[in-house]
């Protein structure tokens, strides 16, 4: 504090917003209104999936399959002529479906088209992604591909592939999609595919955002008024939410400049911006009129806030950012982009806290206290939300007097909550993020029931150096000995278009060749011998390359660990020529697993270096950063089963909202989940123990500190657990499931650990060590002589119940 005050000067910087609090907030003022005008424009610049890993060898693969044609379609149509009278093959319906398929395939965006009307080699446009068709069926039946029409030939797939990243891809499926389903002409019309579910699930999240923003500020406006006993203390949180999520947007808007920021970054803002203001207005705001209470003024109440809860609020930023900062060591774009969302809202909730809340907190003074809104009602006075709270007081007595007995039963509840993580199993998402009621969510459910597969359902194999008219015995050998692997062998039929159809170790299906076929874009393709075969120059000729591409066609589900297996298997076999790329949407997952196993253990030890050195400067303590470590990643990992018990279990499905019950977690979720709630963990950790060692320093006597700090901070805790559940929860009633996911987990989180974690297995575990909490070398276990008071950096002392509030929490003060 100022050298007056007899502190450090150690905080002069972030006394700016009590000593000049009109200049503080004019430049808070101004720079609200221009990060408004840049945050008005984010909407368009955002990009959408990023939620399968990248550089990972089924991405590459997917680019050799793209090049010889054979890529994964970015929209499928199912098509269904109107009157029940009319079959695909009618005159009439063939002329509709040929203008049909051209009409697609002459749209911007378009890189080709392939149908059944258009496979017989008149006029076909396409294709780049015959994934889906191949996998089917690739065989020629009259003039057409079979597989392309559904078991009982009323209805047939449209196979669309779109030019551009994903983000682009999805806004042309948004621009397409609407003007060619419904009743067209002869047709009725459905659609799926990943560029629609994206488009779908973009607009979903939007909506979603403005719901749970209605549902989580009046609830928690309602919760902050009855906790501070005054409507003006409850807006501060709503003030320091509003600067730092407008000033987030604003460097997202930046960022897109030079990276994808995920659409979805914009909710974990809302929810974690505000959820954090709660916490950081609600312990300086307490903090203050605590000060208040002692008679001092409202600037030297401020003053003491951001001295004490203030640079807590600094130090839990750190680690907070630390924590998000870890996502960045995972390949995958989402995760990124949640990463910088996540670690720039909690950097501008900080210093909004820190700067312009005592700026506030100055100008308003006494008014902060105003309007109680059950002030009249009440015949004795309010407790105060940062005052002793005789309920966790009384908790913490007991906890102390028996730890064991105490810290063993809840150390046996948080095992049961975390024991079905044990059978987690991670994912990737696909259409099922979206409500089954969802048009690319219900027209994929149509596929997979009508033709037996999903349209994720093919593996495709590359085999760049084989050639097809040479090495035709060695493809024939190749599609027996993969068919009759046990991995496959009864989970997918493999299609070699030189040779023919095999399933079980033998040739099920005669030769077929896909027919010569164009499509618009940088490449030509042409059937040469059964394998498509790149050409460069659009329609001009060019030189054949050598290539063939072989599909399996999934009988399992994609995500399932019979899929894994069969990825696996497939990548063990020997191949043709020697060279293999294994695209598909199974091989996606596999890959994005093994990615995360590989990426988990550094960014774990991140996690673990960056809080430990953190804790151990703020504390000058050994072991309490080792026993935050644990007990944080103890409640987090029951969060975690909790996660995997409602969504991949599909219990309690009608208390929030029904949604589809995939087998499987979204690989992504957990991790962006322990990230922000190992950082709220250790926020709550760090404002528990500012009090707890505030009291050790000033008496010496552990069990009473813990006592105190317990009592002094429950109410608080209480009040910000509830009002920051609500915030991440609001999150829940979101149509997504990703969404869904992060929302019930952190408030699972944030519930567990302010309540069981902090007020019973911390003081349990800090009663058990005794004064070895606060050991470090040089310092011994001598705790402080409560007779003489504790030693300051200037020399002076300060006797028992008489804490200089402007310094007793420093890191440097001697224990």
């Amino acid at each position: 504090m100022g050298k007056g005050r007899g502190g450090t000067g150690r905080w002069g910087f972030a006394e700016w917003g009590v000593r000049f609090p009109r200049r503080v907030l004019v430049v808070a003022g101004v720079l609200c209104v221009l990060f408004g005008c840049a945050a008005s424009q984010l909407a368009d610049r955002l990009s959408v999936g990023g939620l399968a890993a990248s550089g990972t060898p089924s991405e590459r693969a997917e680019t050799w399959a793209a090049r010889y044609g054979a890529g994964s379609p970015e929209v499928v149509l199912v098509v269904r002529p109107v009157s029940p009278r009319h079959a695909l093959d009618d005159p009439a319906v063939r002329v509709a479906g040929r203008r049909l398929t051209e009409r697609l395939a002459a749209e911007g965006g378009v890189a080709g088209v392939r149908s059944s009307w258009t496979a017989d080699g008149d006029g076909a446009h396409g294709p780049r992604g015959t994934g889906l068709a191949g996998g089917l069926d690739a065989d020629l039946d009259r003039g057409r591909v079979a597989g392309l029409r559904s078991t009982d030939g009323r209805a047939t797939l449209v196979l669309v592939d779109l030019d551009g990243s994903e983000t682009e891809t999805a806004h042309t499926a948004e621009r397409l999609v609407p003007r060619y389903t419904g009743e067209r002409g002869p047709f009725a019309i459905r659609a799926t595919g990943p560029a629609w579910s994206l488009a779908q699930s973009t607009v979903q999240a939007r909506t979603d955002l403005l719901r749970a923003e209605l549902i989580a500020a009046p609830l928690t406006f309602v919760i902050l008024a009855l906790a501070f006993r005054s409507l003006v203390a409850a807006l501060l949180p709503v003030l320091v939410g509003g600067v730092a999520a407008v000033g987030a947007l604003a460097v997202l808007w930046a960022l897109t400049a030079v990276t994808d920021v995920s659409v979805f970054a914009v909710n974990l803002i809302g929810a974690l911006g505000f959820g954090l203001a709660v916490d950081y207005a609600l312990f300086i705001v307490a903090r203050f009129r605590e000060e208040q209470a002692r008679g001092r003024t409202a600037q030297e109440a401020a003053l003491a806030g951001v001295a004490t809860a203030g640079r807590t609020v600094a130090v839990s930023a750190g680690t907070v950012t630390a924590a998000l900062a870890a996502l960045l060591v995972f390949p995958f774009a989402f995760l990124r982009s949640m990463a910088y969302a996540g670690m720039v809202v909690v950097v501008l909730a900080a210093l909004t806290a820190v700067f312009v809340l005592p700026a506030v907190l100055v100008r308003w003074g006494s008014r902060v206290t105003a309007l109680d809104p059950l002030g009249r009602f009440r015949w004795a006075p309010a407790p105060t939300i940062g005052g002793d709270s005789p309920l966790w007081g009384t908790v913490a007595r007991a906890v102390t007097r028996r730890p064991v007995c105490w810290g063993a039963a809840c150390m046996v509840v948080l095992a049961a909550l975390a024991l079905p993580f044990a059978h987690g199993r991670p994912g990737l998402a696909d259409e099922r993020i979206l409500p089954a009621g969802a048009a690319s969510h219900a027209t994929a459910d149509l596929v997979r029931s009508e033709w037996g597969t999903s349209a994720e359902g093919t593996l495709t194999a590359v085999l760049p150096r084989v050639d097809p008219e040479a090495d035709r015995a060695a493809l024939d050998a190749y599609g027996r000995r993969l068919s009759a692997l046990a991995g496959v062998r009864g989970e997918a039929t493999v299609t070699v278009p030189a040779t023919g159809r095999y399933a079980g170790g033998r040739r099920v299906g005669g030769e077929g060749a896909y027919p010569s076929e164009t499509r618009r874009g940088p490449y030509t393709s042409e059937a040469v011998g059964g394998a498509y075969a790149p050409r460069p120059g659009g329609g001009a000729a060019g030189r054949v390359v050598r290539g063939a591409v072989v599909t399996l066609t999934l009988r399992s589900d994609p995500q399932s660990e019979r899929a894994a297996a069969l990825v696996h298997a497939v990548r063990r076999l020997p191949a043709p020529g020697g060279t293999l790329h294994l695209a598909g949407w199974a091989a996606q997952v596999v890959d994005a697993r093994d990615a995360l196993a590989q990426r988990l253990p550094p960014a774990l030890g991140l996690i673990a270096a960056g809080t430990m050195t953190v804790v151990f400067l703020f504390t000058r303590s050994v072991l309490i950063p080792l026993k935050v470590l644990a007990v944080a990643a103890l409640s987090l990992t029951a969060a975690l089963g909790g996660l995997v018990f409602v969504f991949q279990d599909g219990h309690l499905r009608s208390l929030l909202g029904d949604f589809t019950v995939t087998g499987t977690i979204d690989m992504t979720i957990p991790l962006l989940l322990f990230s922000v709630a190992f950082g709220l963990s250790v926020d709550y950790e760090l404002f528990l123990l500012s009090r707890i060692q505030e009291h050790y320093r000033a008496t010496g006597d552990n069990t009473a500190a813990i006592v105190h700090g317990i009592s002094r901070t429950g109410r608080l805790f209480t009040a910000a657990a509830l009002a920051v559940a609500v915030a991440m929860g609001a999150l829940a009633s979101s149509d997504v499931l990703l969404l869904k996911e992060l929302g019930v987990g952190l408030a699972l989180a944030v519930v567990v650990d302010a309540t069981v974690v902090r007020g019973v297995l911390v003081p349990s575990v800090m009663r058990l060590a005794g004064r070895a909490n606060w050991w470090a070398p040089g310092r011994g276990r001598r705790g402080p002589d409560p007779r003489h008071g504790y030693p300051h950096h200037d020399g002076s002392s300060v006797m028992p119940g008489h804490a200089d509030v402007t310094d007793l929490t420093s890191p440097s003060s001697r224990a």
